[in-house]
Formats: C-alpha cells, sequence, structure tokens
C-alpha cells in the first residue's frame, strides 16, 4: 500500500524527496524512497531518478539493509556512465562518496566473496584515478577491509593514514574513531582514548558519531580507571544508538558495558528496550556484535544464578535468561563462523570468544539515579531491601511457627511478618495438615491470624478498602473459632480502615473528619460490650479509639480536636504503663507527640520526643527508634534546624537498617533526610535519598508514592544539569509494566513524560524533545478538568516547534495554549511563550518573519492587559516592560530600527531607573544595551548612544551593579573605535 500520493510532477516529487528526508530511517522511510524511485522513472527526466536512487541507497544504509544497497548504487553507477553530464558537481561529490558506502556494505555480507570485495576497491581505485582524485579515501576503505579480514594492517594503517585527506575523506569524526580503534586493537588503551579525544568531547562529530566511538571507548576507560567519563558516556551515548537497527553493535556493546560493571538488572532492561533488533537487523555483521554483547549480558546474568529471569528476545515466543542465551549462542557462532570461511582467517571466532572470555572489570558501578539487582527484576522480588541484622530463623516446626508468630505479633514486631509469610505458604499447600494441639488453635483461628496480617499489609499500602474486607472476614472466623476479644479487635480495625477510604468531592474533608467522629464513637462502643479482654488486646483497641481522633485531628486541623485526642492518649499510656504493655506505651508517647506537632506546639512536640527516646534507649522497643528519631526530625524541620534534623535522620536510618524497611518506614526516612539536605544546600545528597526513598516504595507495593517520588527525584537532577541521569531514569520507569499497560495515574505518568520532554530539550536533542511535546499536548487537550496544564503544555510545545523553524505548527499550539488560558488563566506562562516565538520567528526570518511575529507579540500585549485587569503581579520580569522590550528586539531583526528604538524607549519607561535589586539592574541594562546598539550601530547615531551608554556605565556602577556594566562598557568601546 503506497504510504503518501504519487507526485505528479518533478516539483512534487522533489517535496516528496525532502519530506521523506526529514524522517527517521527506518521501514517507513525505506517504503517511501522505494515509491519514489517508481514514480521518478515516471518522468523523462533523468535528473529526478538520480536524486531518487541517492535517498533510497541512502535508506538502505542506515536502515541496516546492506544488501540491496548496492544494487540501487548499479543503477546510479550505469546512469553516471551512460550520461555524466546529468550529474552536476554535487551529484558527483556524492556518487563518488558513496563507493565507501558500498565496500562497507559488502563487508558486512558473509555471502560475498573476499575476492568480490578486493575486485570492489580495485573498481574504486581505478575510478578515483580516473577522475583524478587522491586516493586517501581508497586506502582508508582498504585499511578497514584489512581489519576486518583479520590480517597484518601495519602497512594499509600507514596508507591510509600517512596521506593527505580529500574531499572525499571519511569525516574527522569517523577517521579519529577508526585510528583509535587501530590502538586499541594493539592494546595501547591509553593512545586510543587520546585520539578519541576531540569526539568525546563533541568536537568533531557526525551522523554516527560520538556514538560509535563512545560504544567502543566504555571498557578502556574503565581499564585506565575513568569511571565517572565511563558513566558519562554510556548514559548519553546509548541514548543515540537504542532501537537503531544501524547501530545494532553499538547497542551490544552497551549491553556488554552493563554485564562487566555490575549492572546486569539494567542490562536485562535494555535488552528488552531493544528487543525489535532481532529481528530489524539485516546485516550479519552488525547482527554479530548485537548478539554478542547479548551473550556477555545473558552469560553474566545466568553464572550469578539467574537463569530462569524472563529476557526479551526472538520474536514468537517467550525465553528465559538460559534459553536465550543458548539460542544466542547457536545464531553468533554460526555468523561467526560464515564470515571467518569467507575471509580465511579466524578472526570473527577469535573476536567473538575474547569478547565472551572478559572478566567483570569492576564489581558495581552505579550507571544510573536507580541502581538495581538482579533480585530487584526477579518476578517474584523482595519486599524489603536486605537487613544488616540477621533476622530471628523462622521455626520449622508448625506449632512453633505458630506460637513464634502470635507472640510476636503480640509485641508489635517486626520479624512477626516473616512467621506469617511462611505460614501463608504452608497453609496454602494442599498437603497441609493443621496441627492437632490445643495450645496451636483450630485452623480457622490461624486462617483469621492470616486474614488480619494480610489487611494490615494492605492498609500499610493504603488501600483500606481491602483492608476492611479483609478485617471482616478475619473477625467472623475468630468468631467460629470463639475469640470474641480477637473478633472485636478486628471489627475495630475494618471500622477504622473503611473511615480511611478517600472521599471524592469538595466536602471530602469533612466527610472523612465524620467518618473519623463515627469509627471512633462506635469503637468506644465495641470497646464497652466486650468483656473479658486480654491486657494487649484491650490496649490495642484503647490504640486505635486514639488513632482515629488523631486521623481526625491531622484531617480537620481543627484546634477543638485536639483535646480529645490527649484524653485518649491519657487513657491509653495510664492502662499500658499499668499493665506492661511496653509497645503501646511507647506508641501512647508518640502520639502524644504526633498530636502536639499537629496543634501547632513543636517545641511541646520535640520535648515528648525526647522523653520518648530516653525511654526507648532505656526499656524498647528498640524497632521503634527509627520512626521516632524521623519524628523528630522533621519537627526539627518545621522549626528551621536542619542540621539538627539532618543528624536525627542519618541516625534513624543508621538503625534502620536493623530492621525490615517497611516496618520501620526506611522509605520515609529517606524522603525526609533528602528535604534537610536540600535546606542545608546539599542537593546531590538529595538526590540520592529520593531515589532510595522512591525505591524502597516501590519494593514495598506503594507504586503511586514512589513514582511520585522519582518524579521528584527526575526533576531536581535536570535542576542540578544532570540531564543524561533524569533522561536515563524517567526511561526506566516509563518502561515499568504498569506504566506501559496503562495501569498507572495517566496525570503521573505524563507529568513523568513532560520531565523528560524537558531533559531532552536541555540535552539538545530538539527533535525527540519536540515529537513529545507534540503528543502530550494532544494527550492534555482533552483534560477538561485542568485546561490550564493543557495551557502550559501546548505552549511549551509551540516554543520547540519554533525553534524548530515550525511556524505554523508552532502558531496552532500556541491557538490551543490561548483557548485552554481563557479557562483557566496562566498569564506569565502564556506571556513569555508569545514574546519567545516572536523572538524566534523575528530572528530565524528576518524581515519576512515581521508581521507574523508582531502577531505574536500583539497576542502577548491582550494576556497582559488581561493580567493587569485581574490583578496579577508576574512572579519574574514585568509582562508590560518585557513585552515592550520584545517589540524592539524583533523590529531590530526585521531592520526597523527606529520602531525598534521606539519601543526600547518605551520599555525603558516602564522599568524606571534601576536600584539596588539585581534582576531589575540587570534587566535595564540589556534594555539599554540594545537600544544604544540599535541607536549607534545600526542608525548610525553614535554620540546619542554613547551619551545614553555612559550614563548607565555611571549610574550602575554606583549602585554596585559593575557586572552588568561590562556589555555596555564593550558596546561604547567598540563605538568609539568607529568613529
Amino acid at each position: 500500500m503506497p504510504t503518501a500520493p504519487h507526485p505528479q510532477s518533478t516539483d512534487e516529487l522533489y517535496q516528496a524527496l525532502q519530506e521523506n528526508d526529514r524522517r527517521p530511517y527506518g521501514r517507513t522511510r525505506t517504503v517511501t524512497a522505494e515509491e519514489l524511485v517508481d514514480a521518478a522513472e515516471q518522468f523523462a527526466e533523468p535528473v529526478p531518478l538520480v536524486h531518487a536512487l541517492l535517498e533510497l541507497q541512502e535508506a538502505y544504509t542506515y536502515g541496516a539493509e546492506p544488501r540491496k544497497s548496492p544494487v540501487v548504487f548499479a543503477r546510479l553507477l550505469t546512469l553516471f556512465d551512460e550520461q555524466p553530464d546529468v550529474f552536476d558537481e554535487r551529484l558527483r561529490h556524492m556518487l563518488f562518496w558513496r563507493f565507501k558506502w558500498v565496500a562497507h556494505a559488502l563487508r558486512q555480507l558473509p555471502e560475498v566473496p573476499l575476492a568480490s570485495l578486493r575486485q570492489w576497491l580495485t573498481e574504486m581505485r581505478d575510478r578515483y584515478e580516473k577522475a583524478d582524485l587522491g586516493l586517501q579515501p581508497y586506502y582508508g576503505q582498504a585499511y578497514q577491509l584489512a581489519a576486518h579480514v583479520g590480517e597484518d594492517t601495519t602497512h594499509a594503517y600507514e596508507l591510509w593514514a600517512a596521506r593527505t585527506r580529500t574531499r572525499l575523506s571519511d569525516c574527522e569524526a569517523c577517521e579519529i574513531c577508526e585510528r583509535a580503534l587501530y590502538h586499541l586493537t594493539a592494546g595501547d588503551d591509553e593512545r586510543a582514548l587520546r585520539t578519541w579525544e576531540p569526539v568525546l568531547a563533541g568536537k568533531e562529530s557526525c551522523r554516527e558519531e560520538p556514538t560509535r566511538s563512545v560504544s567502543y571507548a566504555l571498557l578502556p576507560l574503565l581499564r585506565t580507571g575513568r569511571t565517572d567519563r565511563a558513566r558519562e558516556l554510556h548514559l548519553a551515548g546509548y541514548r543515540g544508538c537504542r532501537r537503531n537497527p544501524s547501530m545494532a553493535q553499538e547497542v551490544g556493546r552497551h549491553l556488554e558495558f552493563c554485564a562487566l560493571t555490575g549492572n546486569e538488572a539494567r542490562g536485562l532492561e535494555l535488552l528488552a528496550e531493544n528487543r525489535s533488533l532481532f529481528g530489524e537487523v539485516d546485516s550479519p555483521l552488525d547482527l554479530l556484535g548485537f548478539l554478542t554483547g547479548v551473550e556477555v549480558l545473558l552469560q553474566r546474568v545466568e553464572l550469578l544464578g539467574h537463569g530462569e529471569l524472563p529476557a526479551a528476545g526472538f520474536a514468537g515466543r517467550t525465553w528465559t535468561v538460559a534459553g536465550l542465551r543458548a539460542e544466542v549462542r547457536g545464531r553468533a557462532d554460526d555468523l561467526a563462523a560464515r564470515f571467518d570461511a569467507r575471509n580465511g582467517t579466524t578472526a570473527h571466532t577469535d573476536r567473538r570468544r575474547a569478547r565472551l572470555d572478559r572478566a567483570p572489570l569492576l564489581d558495581a558501578l552505579e550507571l544510573t539515579l536507580r541502581p538495581r539487582s538482579l533480585d530487584d527484576v526477579a518476578p517474584a522480588a523482595p519486599v524489603a531491601a536486605p537487613a544488616a541484622r540477621t533476622a530471628a530463623a523462622v521455626p520449622e516446626s508448625v506449632p512453633e511457627l505458630i506460637a513464634r508468630a502470635r507472640a510476636l505479633d503480640e509485641q508489635g514486631h517486626p520479624d512477626a511478618a516473616a512467621c506469617w509469610a511462611r505460614l501463608r505458604t504452608l497453609v496454602a499447600a494442599r498437603d497441609y495438615t493443621h496441627p492437632d494441639d490445643p495450645a496451636v488453635g483450630s485452623l480457622v483461628r490461624l486462617r483469621a491470624d492470616l486474614l488480619a496480617d494480610e489487611a494490615s499489609r494492605a492498609g500499610d499500602k493504603e488501600e483500606f478498602a481491602v483492608a476492611a474486607g479483609l478485617y471482616e472476614e478475619a473477625a467472623g472466623l475468630y468468631d467460629d473459632a470463639g475469640l470474641p476479644g480477637r473478633a472485636a479487635l478486628a471489627r475495630a480495625s475494618a471500622l477504622l480502615a473503611s473511615a480511611e477510604v478517600p472521599v471524592e468531592g469538595a466536602d471530602g474533608t469533612e466527610a472523612k473528619a465524620a467518618a473519623l467522629t463515627a469509627a471512633h464513637a462506635s469503637i468506644v462502643r465495641l470497646h464497652e460490650e466486650t468483656a473479658g479482654l486480654a491486657p494487649h488486646l484491650e490496649a490495642r483497641l484503647l490504640r486505635m479509639r486514639a488513632t482515629a481522633l488523631g486521623l481526625r485531628l491531622q484531617t480537620s486541623g481543627s484546634q477543638e480536636h485536639v483535646a480529645p485526642v490527649l484524653a485518649e492518649v491519657e487513657l491509653l499510656h495510664a492502662f499500658a504503663t499499668r499493665h506492661d504493655v511496653v509497645g503501646q506505651v511507647s506508641g501512647a508517647l508518640l502520639l502524644r507527640a504526633s498530636t502536639y506537632a499537629l496543634s501547632g506546639d513543636l517545641p511541646a512536640a520535640v520535648a515528648e520526643i525526647d522523653t520518648l527516646l530516653d525511654r526507648l534507649k532505656a526499656h524498647g522497643p528498640a524497632w521503634h527508634l527509627p520512626r521516632t528519631l524521623g519524628l523528630r526530625g522533621r519537627l526539627r524541620l518545621g522549626l528551621q534546624d536542619a542540621q539538627a534534623a539532618h543528624a536525627d535522620l542519618t541516625e534513624g536510618l543508621r538503625l534502620a537498617a536493623d530492621w525490615p524497611a517497611d516496618a520501620v518506614d526506611a522509605a520515609r526516612l529517606h524522603g525526609d533526610l533528602a528535604q534537610a539536605c536540600m535546606f542545608l544546600g546539599r542537593p546531590d545528597e538529595a538526590l540520592r535519598h529520593l531515589t532510595r526513598s522512591a525505591e524502597l516504595d516501590l519494593r514495598h507495593g506503594s507504586r503511586t508514592d514512589a513514582f511520585c517520588t522519582y518524579s521528584n527525584a527526575a526533576q531536581l537532577s535536570l535542576d542540578l544539569g544532570r540531564v543524561e541521569d533524569c533522561i536515563a531514569l524517567l526511561d526506566s520507569l516509563l518502561a515499568e509494566p504498569d506504566v506501559t499497560a496503562g495501569e498507572l495515574d495517566d496525570r503521573l505518568v505524563a507529568q513523568l513524560r513532560l520531565t523528560r520532554a524537558r531533559a531532552l530539550h536541555a540535552g539538545d536533542d530538539l527533535k525527540a524533545a519536540t515529537a513529545e511535546f507534540v503528543a502530550l499536548a494532544a494527550e492534555s487537550a482533552g483534560w477538561d478538568d485542568d485546561p490550564g496544564s493543557h495551557a502550559m503544555i501546548a505552549a511549551e510545545t509551540a516554543v520547540l516547534l519554533g525553534e524548530s523553524g515550525e511556524f505554523g505548527r508552532a502558531r496552532e499550539a500556541a491557538e490551543q495554549a490561548l483557548a485552554a488560558h481563557a479557562r483557566d488563566p496562566r498569564y506569565e506562562q502564556l506571556s513569555n511563550c508569545l514574546r519567545e516565538l516572536a523572538r524566534l520567528q523575528g530572528q530565524q526570518q528576518g524581515p519576512d518573519g515581521l508581521t507574523d511575529a508582531l502577531a505574536f507579540l500583539a497576542d502577548a500585549g491582550r494576556v497582559a492587559d488581561e493580567a493587569r485587569a485581574a490583578g496579577y503581579e508576574a512572579g519574574g520580569r514585568s509582562l508590560d516592560s518585557a513585552l515592550a522590550y520584545e517589540h524592539g528586539r524583533v523590529n531590530a531583526y526585521a531592520g526597523a530600527y527606529e520602531d525598534a528604538l521606539a519601543a526600547l524607549e518605551k520599555a525603558l519607561a516602564l522599568l524606571g531607573e534601576p536600584g539596588t535589586d539585581q534582576d531589575h539592574a540587570g534587566e535595564w541594562a540589556e534594555c539599554v544595551r540594545l537600544a544604544g546598539a540599535v541607536e549607534g550601530i545600526y542608525l548610525e547615531r553614535r554620540a546619542p548612544a554613547l551619551t545614553r551608554l555612559d550614563a548607565a556605565v555611571a549610574r550602575l556602577t554606583a549602585l554596585g551593579h559593575t557586572d552588568e556594566t561590562e556589555p555596555l562598557t564593550s558596546l561604547a568601546a567598540r563605538l568609539r573605535d568607529e568613529e
């Protein structure tokens, strides 16, 4: 099926060729190029056919279809031989350049005899000599063939590298890579890296570079101790090659890098992202390189005992690591043997074996902000991070296990979770037989215990409706087992969980407070109606009574709700002290401190916590210490004592390592510590704690909380200028199964994608950033409940389209933003967007773009008028003065200098004279500078311009704004030199 309308004229053909040239390489571009060749053949003129064939050969070459590239070139060469006059200087240059493409394509095909490869190089040399072209490109191809075959390359390298470059030589970046690879093959890592430096530093680049060089340089960088540089280049370089069939070998080398640096889990993640390459790479040589990198990774994963992990592989079936490794090994061995048979050497088998025999270079190199182990990606990943403390062994005997679980549960001990988990597995087995032991009790009771534990875990994940249902079911079983006290406790837990179910709507806060009031009353009634409660059960009921009122206070924030909480806390504290229920004494004191904090009395809360900490250190329970220190840390943050807060939270984390992460809320400790670090001006440390907090939430199943925290971490990394870290983190998150399946909140996913798009823009990947923004703008257009967000996204989209020179689409996006802004105003963001669009159009199009640029400024003027009428004050620059300045700049771009100067005079009048504020002084100085340039350079009125500049310099100097004077003094000096 045709992908586009058939061109009916050569003009339409050329337009279609230009449009296809803007497409990414791949099947769509290639199929379109094939159709355009068919279309070109209908015209009598040969030139359009030449252009179409050149486009098709490029599509085959960079679309990883080397078998087809030489066939197309043969047609071009025939046309050149028959009608040389058709080829102007540019087309002739392209034809001779592509001799190298054909040589490269033939090397990639093991079915092409070595004699044919040498014959092609002879043809290339003869053609170059006949055309009086330098032979350096020929010798470059001869060297690359020798390196490919595995011959001694010393002579071939010297013949190439010693010659002077010509117009047909490979670009500097590609030649640098070849020279570096020569030294790398010789075992000289240092010399190779020195040779590579201009490419790795971004000074030399092309379509393939630095991506290709980066992939080769990763292991030499590690071997020479440059781990930070290797990490940095892996993140940037991988992004340049992922999912690209023509760069499959580069992807394979990044997988190998992950395998050799303790990042096997990331390697599997990247393999899944590149699964399409198993079927899309048509080049046997590229496929060999890719499969060898895949095998290095899979071999390492299997060696570490994870051969049964799922792995992304060839389409048509599911794979385990071990199964895929066997398949990959067979195919790659066959490819290497085919190349060696063609070349008459063992070079490809030897190179493959060398890669597979490499030992890991580092035990662990933290590549991303989300370091994970193979255990983390296993289907049954652990709930908590490995703890430093060795938990008590779980009893083997079922009666002992049940007794142990109940005893620990009575204390609120974290190790109870492991016992219940083991019992849940045993009871679920078909062959489970319940012990006939009065001390153990009935199977019904055990099932009730397990349901209550499951309900507690659901409540920890804020799945309150699920928890309430499980507690009710447990209560029924406790009744059946003849345990009214435990049934009452389960029903009280169900009441409290039901009251915590979120209430939608504007009156949600009032409704939740009312639900908690009702729950408290019901729990009190249940308490009073249940006789014969054991002290630990009665203490739990009292704790729930206090908790219900504490949650009500937290929900309402009403001072009238403080006293009832404290009264319940006193009842709990007195009862727990009288009956020596240690955990509930601690719980009562913690509730009292929290109540003081919620009421706004932070000093009293801290004093209460101090008392509690002294008690915990003396009497325990020890597992309460991390949470208590965490609360004191948060209170000290509230008291603006970030240093003390940091100390508390750090100590809390140290002690938390002794317990399961979820039992001591280690995720929150990391999150609070991140906040303390930000207050102390330590953002990199904050970033580490944010990512650890998020990963702990993820392991515990709190996925929404985890993604929210990761979103904050991504934004912080972007703010810190760690662009590649930000993109790698977001790429990893957006590949999570629940994200790809659409199960995570769509607005949260959109926020992750928005941050990623901004990071791509910051990383100078304008094309990818624009594509993501356009997609987000289309999606957010349907957010009827949040038009303001759509306005901001559409505005950013418009600016990126403007940067790309697509001002028609930019205008459409700006119109969307304005329409959404009319429903939910975003004055400053819209004004900034419209002014920037005007600047971009004026800068790129000059006088031709003035009318459209002024239309953007007219829209910005209306936004400023609306803001003024609404009493809105911009957080940054004044909308009116900024608008006047932009009028000046846009008119200056268009050569309308009198209008530009008038607009800048207006901007200066709106700004007024500078004062001590540095931002205002900087804006004023820039306005003076541009006015001076327009007046002195373009209108050639040097005297008034110098008067303006000298006065401004004197004014700014007197105010101490010396940095702001530098551009003005530089411009004044230039004007005086021109007098």
